[in-house]
Formats: structure tokens, sequence, C-alpha cells
């Protein structure tokens, strides 16, 4: 490492440490602003019961849900949204909550699914105008997914709010080093209120390969990498991993008593066909059979909660028909065929974090009873799994625990590197 690498490293780390200072600034602060409204109603709690008041105190509590911490800053200033359907204030899009709080909001800025989370998964979103604001939206997941200098003329502070699964290949994670990038260089800072990672009790999965980059994984992280969008930022920033290394000026809006791997349950469906707690934790195993011949249930109303394949047909008794659903999956595979395979809508989730493991025999068990061995994996595969490792894998048979193992030493080396973003230990 020379000289000038060197000094990059120590500015980066430097300001890693001050970024977590902020956050622990912002929480202090928040905590004695949450202590002197408790105190004013503390007759009131004890006449509720002990119960009732733990229950307020561990609820958790968003970045975006404390406007006094931000909102103040942002008068007078000139603000883009990058959000979608799950950037909620008060139960209202924030979008017509920050308005309201008198924040001039001059564009906003939709990744997949559109601004308002109405569009089925890849379908193009073209640039428009709110209807209920007027406010021009620039689509992310259309011509580009970068915003461009005019896309950012006139904005001085970028807001990103949006609700995250913790899985590599949901593209929010890509809309998120885009916009870093493009703030970056248009020199404008990015405001990130941070929410909860419901998939963050474990981390799993192999490493994405130089190589195997794309929109649905930019990045050498495994499948399940265990941070919430504040902490990811941060990662992004430190290593370099932002167009000719540069860095972006975030400040982040921690939330309130959250911790990894509390459980939560996402009070809005991310995206059309993760509409289910049950899919939210499946989805990190189960997506993985986007890339096959198999059906991850698109078409119907338990994506990523059951798998199966028209050729299966004999070797399984339960069966799903995938059809065309407007606004989630209009196109899906085996349209109109039935689907034989497995029902997981009832399976244990609480394995993932008791074994911190995603599932890999389910991949393995239908592949083995797959007729058409050469038609079974795609092309996208090998993008989902970061590597063309896994696919040849499981072709040769090899077990679940040795695949595991072959994702070493890179997993243990990404869970030690993590642990210099995380805000809440």
């Amino acid at each position: 490492m020379n000289k000038q690498e060197l000094n990059r490293s120590e500015i980066n780390n430097i300001n890693v440490q001050i970024m977590k200072i902020q956050v622990l600034l912002w929480v202090m602060a928040l905590f004695f602003i949450a202590q002197s409204c408790s105190s004013s109603t503390s007759k009131q709690q004890a006449e509720t019961g002990s119960e009732s008041v733990l229950a307020v105190e561990d609820s958790i509590i968003t970045g975006a849900a404390q406007t006094e911490a931000y909102v103040p800053y942002l008068q007078g200033k000139r603000v883009g949204l990058t959000i979608n359907h799950t950037s909620t204030i008060g139960g209202k899009l924030s979008m017509d909550s920050l308005l309201a709080l008198g924040v001039q909001i001059v564009r906003g800025f939709g990744p997949e699914h559109g601004f308002r989370g109405d569009a089925s998964a890849g379908a193009k979103i073209n640039d428009e105008v709110d209807e209920k604001t007027g406010v021009p939206l620039v689509s992310l997941y259309g011509k580009k997914y970068k915003p461009t200098k005019a896309d950012l003329a006139g904005i001085d502070v970028m807001i990103f709010d949006m609700q995250d699964v913790g899985v590599r290949f949901y593209t929010y994670l890509s809309t998120l080093h885009y916009i870093m990038e493009a703030c970056a260089e248009n020199d404008i800072e990015l405001l990130i209120l941070d929410r909860p990672n419901p998939n963050d009790g474990y981390v799993d999965g192999p490493i994405l390969e130089k190589g195997y980059e794309s929109f649905i994984g930019m990045h050498p992280i495994p499948i399940v990498h265990g941070l919430t969008f504040g902490e990811y930022a941060a990662m992004i920033n430190d290593q370099g991993w932002l167009a000719n290394g540069i860095t972006c000026k975030i400040n982040v809006i921690p939330m309130l008593n959250y911790y990894h791997g509390k459980p939560y349950t996402l009070p809005i469906p991310p995206s059309p066909n993760l509409n289910t707690q049950q899919a939210i934790l499946l989805y990190p195993s189960t997506c993985l059979f986007e890339g096959t011949d198999i059906s991850e249930g698109r078409g119907t109303m338990h994506a990523f909660s059951m798998v199966g394949s028209p050729r299966l047909k004999g070797k399984y008794d339960f069966s799903f028909t995938p059809e065309s659903i407007p606004g989630m999956s209009e196109n899906p595979k085996h349209l109109d065929k039935a689907c034989y395979g497995l029902d997981l809508r009832s399976y244990d989730t609480d394995v993932f974090k008791e074994t911190g493991r995603i599932n890999l025999s389910w991949l393995k068990e239908l592949y083995e009873a797959y007729p058409d061995k050469d038609l079974f994996f795609r092309d996208s595969f090998k993008r989902l799994a970061g590597n063309d490792k896994l696919a040849q894998q499981i072709r040769d048979g090899v077990s679940v625990e040795d695949i595991q193992q072959s994702w070493e030493p890179g997993l243990s080396a990404y869970k030690e590197l993590r642990k210099k973003y995380l805000l809440y230990n």
C-alpha cells in the first residue's frame, strides 16, 4: 500500500468514526427529548401498567419518524427524495408529510416498483409528475439507474428512505450506490433515514466475486449482509466502491430501540411479491430459484413461499398455477401451467437465525428431482449466486456442508469487516 492509499484509508476510517459519533449524539439528543416528554406523562404510564410502558419503550422508532431530528435542518434547503411507498411518516407517504411540515421538495426519485410501489418486478418506469403533489418524479428503473447532473440541479440535500430486506440481490442496494455516487459527484449531502433489516439475525451466503457484478449485486458481500442502509452506506464509502473512489457526504438519522437481530415485522410490503413476512424471511433462500426453470411462486399471492415446475408432476403432491397478476407478476414463469413442488408457507423461518444459514437443501432437492438437468439452471443464476461455482456444485452433488465451507474464508472476513460499520450493538 503506497502513502496516498494509506492516507485515504486513514481518512475513510476517520470518517466512519465521525459518523458513529454523530449517530451517538443524535441518539443521546433524542433520548433526552424522549425522557423530557415521558416525564410529563409518567403518572398516566403508571396507571396503564408496566407492561404497556415497556411495550412503548421497546418499539422501534425509524429514522423517518423522528421528524424533530431533521426537519429543522431541512428548512430553507431544496430537497430531493429517493423514496418509495414504504417511506411513511404518520401513516402517510413521506412526500406528503414533509410537504405539510414546510419542507421544500423539488424532485422525487423512484426505484424498481416505482415511487408509490405499484409497478411489477422488472417493469421499466418512465419519468412523471406526482398526481397528488405536482412534484416531478425521476425514474431510476427505466432508462437509467443513476440520476444525471440535470436531475440533481437545484437540490441541496437528498433524502434516502426505503425499506430494505437485507439481501444482496434486492435492487434497492444498487439504487443506494448510484444515489451516493451521483450526490458525491455533484457535492450534495445525502440524508439517510434508517429503517430495520428484517433478515438481520444472521449473515450468510457466498461472497459476490469480481466479474459477476450487476444491478442485482454490485459489491463483494454475501447474500444476507446483516446491515441497515445507514450502515451499508458507510461501508460503500469506506471500501471505495463508488466510481473513482469518491466518497459521499452522508448523515444518518438512526433508529431508536433497535438492535441487530431484533424481530421486526414489516408494516408495509417492500415490493409487490414480498407481500408477507413469510416471503420476506424465505427470500434469501428461495430467490435463487429465479435463476432456474423452477417457479418461485410469482403469479400467485405467495411468491417466494412456494416453488415448483410442471416437469416435477408425479414427484410432488403439492401444486400451484401461476397466473398473470397486474402490478405483481404479469408474465410469470410457467404461466397458466400447474407447477409441482414444495409448499413453504408454514416453514419455521426461525431456523435461519438459529442456524445462521440460508437453505440450500431445497435447491439440491429440486435439482435432483428435475428430469431435464440441462434445462434447470438459467444464465441469471450466476448473477444471483455471485459466482459460477454454486451451480456447478449442485450439478456435481456436493453436500450442503461442503458448499458452505467453500464460502470461507471470504464469509468470515466479511463478518469481521461488517463489525466496523455497525451502529446498533
